[in-house]
């Protein structure tokens, strides 16, 4: 198939099935009780986080851990500055307590945890059993505080949902969708890496930026849906939640099959996945919301971080 051809088929088929996730997720979420936010950090986080994960077992198990470890450092920086800036310059995004005070933290301490494992150039079976474990633990936290939270949850919901939705038909609008957005983004990720390799560039700049990019299309797509749909919590969950899985279960799972060596990582990508991980904390916190123009301020710094490593590259 043509490469632009494959952008161009992917980037429709992501749309239609980030629509369907958006739809099932938020009736699921009012037919267990369960608030947005807490479908958006595990169903359809992990859900989306499916293309990363196929890439980088894949990447991994063909001898190419650079394209793996780009694609994960790249996608959670993605995520934040690209993501959640289109997602606030479009509405500004609105989040709740619970964001601020437990989900961005337990975030924070898995980059802080990927940069440690990361920065000797390797991350073995070890390091990844450590990821997977506290992807478990995290995990089992979540659901403990959702069944804790359950009052206050049906409370919370109220007439801001649409109607429930049989159960069958929220469970299909979700695996449908989980099908439409991995399908989608490995059509776009072929077409994108033939005409990245076409064009010169390395394993490292390709996985830091197209693959990037391309695996982070689910994210991109469910939270722009979200946010259109005024699903704030289900976004920002997402978002997280993502960044989350991306580095407890991608790096843990793929370092597991076969431990991730011999890639060349800039400090400078550390540093910006870190930056951006940690301003998300004072600007959800800031107003209970971001705005437009703090949107445009990650949108601005994804752009000068992708400028850069194009450069570099060249």
């Amino acid at each position: 198939m043509n490469p632009w051809l494959s952008l161009a088929l992917g980037l429709g088929v992501l749309t239609f099935g980030a629509d369907l996730l958006v739809r099932g997720g938020a009736s699921l979420a009012l037919r267990l009780g369960l608030t947005p936010l807490v479908i958006g950090l595990t169903v359809i986080a992990f859900g989306t986080s499916a293309p990363e994960l196929a890439v980088s077992l894949k990447a991994a198990l063909d001898g190419n851990g650079a394209i793996s470890v780009g694609n994960v450092i790249g996608s959670n920086i993605c995520n934040i500055a690209l993501i959640l800036g289109l997602c606030s310059l479009i509405t500004p995004v609105q989040t709740t307590r619970q964001i601020v005070r437990r989900e961005i933290p337990l975030m924070l301490a898995a980059t802080a945890l990927g940069v440690v494992f990361l920065l000797d150039g390797m991350v073995s079976r070890v390091e990844g059993g450590i990821f997977v474990a506290s992807l478990v633990g995290y995990l089992v936290f979540t659901v403990w505080q959702a069944r804790r939270d359950a009052a206050a949850a049906a409370a919370a919901l109220g007439d801001e949902l649409p109607p429930k939705k049989p159960l069958f038909v929220s469970i299909w609008f979700i695996i449908g969708g989980l099908i439409g957005l991995v399908w989608g983004a490995d059509r776009f990720v072929t077409g994108a890496v033939l005409i990245a390799e076409a064009w010169g560039m390395n394993q490292i700049v390709i996985g830091l930026t197209i693959v990037a990019v391309g695996t982070s299309l689910p994210e991109l797509a469910t939270s722009v849906m979200a946010a259109i749909r005024k699903e704030s919590d289900m976004a920002v969950g997402n978002i997280v939640g993502s960044n989350i899985f991306n580095l407890l279960c991608i790096l843990g799972l793929t370092a597991l099959v076969r431990p991730i060596q011999n890639f060349s990582l800039s400090p400078v990508d550390l540093i910006v996945m870190g930056a951006v991980s940690l301003a998300l904390w004072p600007l959800a916190a800031s107003g209970g919301r971001i705005s437009r123009t703090e949107g445009g301020v990650l949108l601005a710094v994804y752009v000068g971080y992708t400028t850069w490593l194009v450069m570099q590259a060249a």
